[in-house]
């Protein structure tokens, strides 16, 4: 669901976008930090933020960090 959002970001498409890790931390709604494999060797982690569900909001990609490695750790960002 973030995909077209990074891509507006980026400026670029990705023909490969699949989430190979993700972890999660609660706050006012749920922060998922992914890690997707966008083609080659390269991947990205993001951020992604999803509301409490009264809030009734889309998935928001929050934040996002380039030219991550397969063996790069996901964390807090």
């Amino acid at each position: 669901k973030v995909k077209a959002q990074l891509e507006e970001k980026e400026g670029k498409t990705f023909d490969d976008f699949t989430a190979v890790e993700f972890k999660t931390q609660l706050v006012a709604g749920t922060n998922y930090f992914i890690k997707v494999h966008v083609g080659n060797e390269e991947f990205m982690h993001l951020r992604v933020f999803k509301s409490l569900p009264h809030e009734n909001e889309q998935l928001s990609l929050h934040s996002y960090q380039g030219s991550k490695t397969k063996h790069d750790e996901l964390a807090y960002f």
